[in-house]
């Protein structure tokens, strides 16, 4: 009974903060209901059972992603008013879209209903060992089939995060450079001073 509760609460707070996260006007609360999202379905994800997909959910999208979204948004210079005259202006295709994403939502339905797809018969690599959890299958399969596989993908962020700082490195004037061993070889003496002002002096910068 516990478990229906939770499920039903579950689902409807994150049906409620997706809502919330495209219906509110300022971005910074938008963000704030996707983190309240990502929350409740690794709630969900927990009631099934897949823990990993759930701590992914909370380290990965919340602890990373979404803050990452949230410190963006509160750092630039949004004009709101042009942001609204945007939507008026792309209202017909984000009427389309909706549109489309609404017959391939009926269409996989309809597919769901027909029954399932036979995609081969398991040979049994995949299958959780006796007594294990969610977590040790999947680690079995990533550094046993898949290991070259997860590699190849980690090598592939990797070089996506090296290209991505290329490309957003360059020279600015009026910008002070930092001199990395002039920090390497500064001494503690050098690095903070030890003062005693007089009661009502201050401090001298």
């Amino acid at each position: 009974m516990i478990q229906l509760l939770a499920f039903y609460l579950f689902a409807a707070l994150t049906v409620l903060a997706g809502a919330f996260t495209i219906l509110s006007r300022n971005p910074v609360h938008s963000v704030l209901w996707l983190i309240v999202a990502f929350f409740n379905a690794a709630g969900l994800m927990v009631l099934c059972g897949a823990e990993f997909i759930a701590m992914l959910l909370v380290i990965v999208y919340v602890g990373a992603v979404a803050v990452l979204f949230l410190f963006v948004v509160m750092m630039l210079d949004i004009d709101f008013a042009s942001l609204r005259a945007g939507f008026v202006r792309n209202f017909p295709l984000g009427l389309l879209l909706a549109v489309v994403l609404l017959a391939e939502l009926l269409v996989g339905i309809g597919a769901w209903s027909a029954g399932g797809i036979r995609l081969g018969t398991p040979d049994g690599s995949a299958s959780m060992p006796q007594g294990g959890s969610n977590i040790e299958a999947i680690g079995m399969l990533l550094y046993s089939k898949y290991l070259f596989l997860f590699e190849a993908a980690g090598l592939l962020l990797l070089v996506a995060m090296v290209g991505a700082i290329v490309l957003t490195h360059r020279q600015r004037s009026g910008v002070r450079g930092q001199n990395i061993a002039k920090q390497v070889a500064r001494r503690p003496d050098e690095a903070t001073v030890n003062v005693k002002p007089e009661v009502g002096k201050g401090v001298t910068l």
